[in-house]
């Protein structure tokens, strides 16, 4: 096709009536920044060749207009080539962004490493503050020294004292590391101790994030935003409203991911949204709704000598009105007209220069559907989720490159890390298409509000790439939850309502008017507002899956509809689904026909210049492959996904084992389809295919690189569920544990039966079969019971039940996880203790193993309990018997690499030892396994590694039996504030996003830096009021009041019987007041707790409140809501009490937990 027609293409009126021909991704994607060509061309050959329009280079320094530059603009700017001019430090202090939150996730330890990367490569040294113990940035393998530690102003001014850096990097650690730099330069820290702030300075941070000053700036250029008043009172919010006219939109300064954001349609919705928005930010923006516009990001790279370029564009799926995180992304841009894309990057350049950003910057645009106008949403000037996924989704590596230009190079100087012939100063072009698509595990809580709109909600992101929309947002789909076989729908009581009212199911809402309720695409484009253009792709999908449901049958199929239904990015299952045929059925029939997917390589420049990256992705649009498979690699299975119960934790266990791989001189093929992660940057292995975790996909490259092994235990859940299929099905090599002794820990009635016959204690249990069968076993041992399904992931469905009534409507729920796998019910062990045992295993032989203990009792799931490790209460028979029980287990299993275990610790009746009784075994890689490796200082990955290919496994050694003066503490990061309304209380039901980790002399020390590590924790000083509820039969709630009440804190309780308990059972003469506690009014509570300065809520309820009126519900959400402390578990609140009791009022100088990471473990092993 000839470029002008493709050009023609993409014109807006051709795009509006939706009759775009399929094209592939090249011809309507390829933007390309090739300098050579310009300089070997005249200006009158340049001027009229097909490159004018398809290729843009660095941009003019004097102003942009907002129109689409020339040809002639783009000759004459040529590039400002500039001195290098590196910024003269020695060494450099890194703001992690501590642990991950909805919001504030993985994708910071992937920039983080990048930034650390470039450090090293410059020869800087570099101190890391980072208490998220699970990233890979927090190892000496990239960063000289790890402090882990809160990331406040007091902590790192700590940290700047003792390692006296002369520069700091703000930019890398999200908006946690971007507003401590706004603060500590407010208070002099910088200045005073000389640290200079790299890249982006503090002014340009300060006029991004304030809206004030945003809009002031822009306005100095004529960049239009949305009409908009900063106020910082709810009064001043409602008047403001009154001048711009509803709907409107709040947005707050200084916070991150849309926290504090919403939409209001009246009076009363907009004084609900300031107030709630202004305990979580000191001002906000009252601003004119424009919901329903497009919305278009483009990520822009500066240097200090203002050569500028846009890396990557991406436009939403969904209208603005719903949050970019908890869109639909799809990169390059499909719908824009080539004016609309020049005139949105032009003023992007605009803006970028005009704000003085040094490194990377994101523009987010909201683009009236049917005209040119648009206005400036937001502008992030530092790295954020959309950079990781441009990042990802065009190979060129921005972190990276933002931080070398914070060491003042210039984007002409730097090479291309992909390419190694071409410069950092080329705009990226794509021959292909991705697509991005969030994941939210809203199910897992009570109470929860399912709708998305400008808050987000999301816990995690996958990125898929194809040559066609089709194909690269069915793999996305399928990436979200392996449920999923693609494009698909359920059902809804009211579709209409569901397409008009975006919630987390949206997308499936979508599939089901148009697969299942013949909606065309005009009417479910008027219900959504979502461009046309994108549903006559899906409708696409549509017509093929009616085509294969007329076929019927595998007989029907012919090579000719595979072959269009894999080019469309349908999966072998969902085919099997239409034609009721089974997918090894349909895998044969198209291995058959020869029909296999081919591999393609990302390069940056779409194949316009030669390029040696092994940064890969599979597509049945192609005819030839781009690489050789020579290698015979071993394929490690990444974790997919973040989501709770699996994240960061599990990234850093498969780029351990990949690492430790490559140290053996072992080529490896990593699989994973994260862009969060640092697993799926280019060159951590050798081969990485951004692809599903998938059996489907799995062997097509098991296959085509002949690989001489697979590693599934260092994934997570994902790779172990496929496990047993790739070797019985695919005839793959497992590396490690069998996959038929990992089915017998799965299976929880196999596992049992093990468990009996070598020896070792569990609580009783019982399959089930029906509900008449639970009653009785139930009566037999007592109420409560656990239910608890096979093969699930951070306790999904697992339930304690406390009474008959429960049973019925909660088994139904857990055989709805796992259909295929028996349900077991245990009897639930109240009281007890919980340990967690890692270890790894070679052939059966116990080699390693760490004992942690939770601080919380049994019932809280051990994602979200609090770890100690070394142990501080368990005796030394104790340790004895939990070893001789992990060396029992890994002789039973055979395990051959990484295992967890957990048992609990319970008083025995007859008043013997203590009864240890095993709960739960995973023959795979556990969360604790960062935290393990770098509180004891040895990597238990690198063995496991060892022992899965069989090389230099080390003799067993006993690292418990090794006296230490040291503990660390890992407590549960929360995102209950993203949550509306899903009530905070703790369960068997993993709820926990992310985790921290600090060290201490003792536990206290631990706990007290740990605690005020997790996001947005305001420690309560004494004076402020405190207010108590909860069950008052628990005697923690007394000795929390015994410990604080010296300090001077004022004491409160919302009803009167929590009082007289308190003030009965309390040592000395403890006073404590009821206060009005009005449980249906919101407003009215926030100003309760405003009037008695309410600092922390100590609420220790027995179990979830059935509705939300109930107190305990309403004091915990509330809490929650306004900003305040929440303590709902008896000994961590406890532990709290005791930390504050001896931390309080604060002492002189440094205190004893800022010491740096080596000096605790006594060197650098990791």
């Amino acid at each position: 096709m000839a470029l002008a027609n493709r050009f023609a293409y993409r014109s807006s009126s051709l795009l509006r009536q939706c009759k775009a021909p399929a094209l592939p991704a090249r011809a309507f994607t390829t933007r390309a920044s090739i300098n050579g060509l310009v300089h070997r061309q005249p200006a009158q050959v340049w001027k009229n060749s097909k490159y004018a329009r398809l290729f843009s280079s660095s941009t003019l320094l004097r102003d942009q207009s907002q129109t689409a530059p020339s040809a002639e603009a783009y000759l004459a700017s040529g590039v400002v080539k500039g001195a290098a001019n590196p910024v003269n430090v020695k060494k450099v202090l890194v703001i992690g962004s501590g642990g991950l939150s909805i919001g504030q996730a993985g994708e910071f330890d992937y920039s983080g490493s990048q930034a650390l990367k470039a450090l090293k490569e410059a020869g800087v040294a570099s101190v890391l503050i980072n208490p998220n113990i699970a990233t890979i940035q927090t190892a000496h393998v990239l960063t000289d020294e790890v402090y882990y530690l809160p990331v406040t102003p007091e902590y790192v001014t700590y940290v700047i004292e003792r390692e006296r850096p002369d520069g700091i990097f703000l930019t890398f650690g999200g908006q946690t590391a971007l507003n401590l730099g706004v603060q500590m330069e407010r208070m002099g820290i910088f200045e005073r101790y000389g640290v200079k702030v790299l890249g982006t300075s503090i002014k340009t941070l300060e006029t991004s994030e304030d809206r004030d000053l945003f809009a002031k700036a822009l306005g100095e250029i004529n960049i239009p935003i949305a009409q908009s008043v900063a106020v910082s009172t709810v009064d001043e919010a409602l008047e403001a409203a009154k001048g711009i006219g509803y709907p409107i939109i709040v947005r707050a300064a200084y916070a991150l991911g849309g926290l504090g954001s919403g939409f209001a349609n009246n009076e009363d919705e907009l004084r609900n949204m300031a107030s709630r928005s202004l305990t979580l930010s000191p001002q906000i923006l009252v601003e004119k709704s424009l919901k329903g516009w497009k919305e278009v990001e483009y990520e822009v790279v500066r240097d200090a000598s203002n050569n500028c370029i846009t890396v990557c564009n991406m436009e939403n799926f969904d209208p603005l009105g719903i949050h970019t995180g908890d869109s639909i992304v799809v990169a390059p841009s499909q719908t824009l007209s080539d004016e609309e894309y020049h005139m949105l990057r032009s003023a992007a350049i605009k803006i970028v220069r005009h704000l003085g950003v040094v490194g990377e910057c994101n523009v987010q645009y909201a683009l009236q559907p049917d005209g040119l106008d648009y206005r400036v949403i937001e502008v992030n000037a530092r790295l954020s989720r959309s950079s990781a996924l441009a990042s990802k989704a065009t190979g060129y590596p921005l972190a990276y490159t933002a931080a070398k230009i914070g060491l003042g190079h210039t984007l002409p100087e730097l090479p291309n890390a992909v390419t190694k012939t071409t410069t950092a100063n080329f705009e990226p072009s794509l021959d292909y298409i991705v697509s991005k698509i969030p994941r939210w595990d809203l199910s897992k809580f009570q109470h929860v509000k399912r709708d998305i709109g400008s808050a987000m909600k999301s816990v995690g992101e996958v990125m898929a790439i194809g040559r066609t929309f089709e194909e690269s947002i069915q793999k996305a789909i399928r990436q979200v939850d392996p449920r999923f076989v693609g494009f698909q729908g359920d059902k809804f009581d009211d579709l209409d309502y569901e397409l008009q009212n975006p919630t987390d199911r949206r997308w499936l809402a979508v599939g089901q008017a148009m697969l299942h309720e013949n909606y065309s695409v005009d009417r479910v484009h008027d219900l959504t507002k979502i461009d046309k253009w994108f549903l006559y792709k899906l409708q696409n999908i549509v017509d093929c899956t009616h085509e294969l449901e007329d076929i019927g049958s595998l007989g029907g199929l012919k090579k000719e509809i595979i072959q269009k239904a894999k080019k469309l990015g349908f999966s072998d299952k969902q085919i099997a689904n239409a034609d009721k045929s089974t997918e090894d059925e349909v895998r044969a029939l198209r291995k058959s026909f020869g029909i296999t997917p081919f591999v393609k390589r990302i390069d940056t420049l779409a194949a316009e210049f030669p390029a040696n990256t092994n940064y890969l992705y599979t597509t049945y649009n192609a005819t030839t492959h781009d690489v050789t498979f020579e290698d015979k690699g071993t394929i490690i299975l990444g974790s997919g996904v973040y989501r709770i119960g699996s994240s960061v934790e599990f990234d850093w266990c498969a780029v351990s084992a990949t690492l430790a791989l490559k140290e053996m001189g072992k080529k490896t093929v990593m699989i994973n389809y994260n862009p969060e992660t640092y697993s799926t940057d280019f060159d951590t292995a050798d081969k990485l295919y951004f692809e599903e975790l998938s059996y489907e996909r799995v062997m097509d490259i098991y296959e085509l690189e002949s690989a001489s092994g697979v590693v599934v235990s260092v994934g997570g859940q994902l790779p172990q569920n496929i496990a047993l299929r790739l070797q019985e099905s695919g005839g793959a090599k497992i590396l490690g544990t069998d996959p038929k002794d990992i089915d017998k820990a799965e299976d929880r009635q196999k596992f049992s039966a093990i468990l009996d016959s070598i020896g070792v204690d569990q609580p009783a249990w019982k399959e089930l079969t029906s509900v008449a069968d639970a009653e009785a076993f139930a009566d037999e041992v007592s109420y409560p019971v656990l239910v608890r399904p096979s093969y699930v992931l951070s306790g999904a469905a697992m339930t304690v039940i406390r009474s008959k009534d429960e049973l019925k409507e909660k088994l139904e729920a857990a055989s709805n996880v796992s259909p295929d796998h028996p349900v077991v019910i245990t009897k639930f062990i109240e009281g007890a203790e919980e340990i967690d045992v890692d270890g790894v295993g070679s052939n059966g032989q116990l080699i390693l193993h760490a004992v942690s203990e939770h601080v919380e009792q049994a019932g809280v799931h051990s994602g979200d309990a609090t770890l100690v490790l070394p142990p501080a209460s368990l005796d030394q028979t104790t340790m004895d018997r939990v070893k001789e029980i992990a060396e029992k287990v890994a002789k039973a299993w055979s395990i051959t690499g990484p295992f967890n275990m957990q048992i609990i610790k319970a008083e025995d009746p007859a008043g013997g030892l203590p009864q240890l009784k095993v709960i739960e075994c995973n023959l795979r890689a556990s969360r604790s396994f960062p935290f393990v490796s770098k509180v004891l200082g040895v990597n238990f990955i690198d063995v496991a590694t060892k022992a899965l290919v069989g090389q230099n496994v080390p003799e067993p050694t006993d690292l418990m039996a090794i006296k230490r003066d040291y503990l660390a503490t890992k407590v549960p990061q929360f995102s209950w504030t993203r949550l509306a309304g899903a009530d905070p209380f703790l369960g068997v039901e993993m709820s926990s996003t992310g985790e921290i980790a600090c060290f201490g002399k003792d536990l206290v020390e631990a706990y007290w830096a740990s605690l005020q590590s997790t996001m947005n924790f305001r420690m309560p000083e004494p004076g402020e009021g405190l207010l108590f509820g909860g069950d008052v039969t628990k005697t923690s709630l007394t000795k929390i009041v015994d410990y604080l009440s010296p300090l001077g804190y004022k004491l409160y309780a919302a009803e009167p019987e929590v009082k007289k308990f308190l003030e009965s059972t309390a040592k000395g003469n403890v006073s404590v007041e009821v206060i009005e506690f009005p449980k249906e009014d919101k407003r009215a509570l926030r100003e309760v707790f405003k009037k008695y300065d309410i600092r922390g809520v100590f609420n220790l309820a027995l179990a979830r409140g059935k509705t939300v009126q109930d107190t305990d519900y309403v004091m915990r959400r509330n809490a929650v809501d306004f900003g305040v402390p929440l303590f709902m578990e008896p000994k961590t609140a406890e532990l709290f009490a005791q930390c504050m009791n001896e931390k309080l009022p604060r002492k002189e100088g440094i205190p004893g937990e800022v010491r740096r990471w080596s000096d605790f473990i006594g060197g650098k092993p990791l």
